[in-house]
């Protein structure tokens, strides 16, 4: 069975545990056609462009309704 020759010391054990405890913000882009911003390689979820297309279609927006 394996055993280690010399204890680890705390910085290298403290560094081994805290690399996957690195997060980084996601990258973020603008949309080309709205200016929104979105996270790249992905259709833009205000205006459903993507690549100078429009893929999703738009949501009418609905007309206000008369109270009386």
């Amino acid at each position: 069975m394996a055993v280690p020759k010399r204890r680890t010391s705390r910085t290298k054990r403290d560094s081994r545990r805290a690399n996957h405890d690195k997060i980084t913000a996601p990258a973020l882009g603008r949309c080309s056609n709205c200016g929104e911003v979105k996270l790249p390689h992905r259709v833009c979820a205000a205006c459903g462009f993507f690549a100078g297309e429009s893929v999703l279609p738009q949501p009418e927006k609905a007309a206000p309704k008369d109270p009386g």
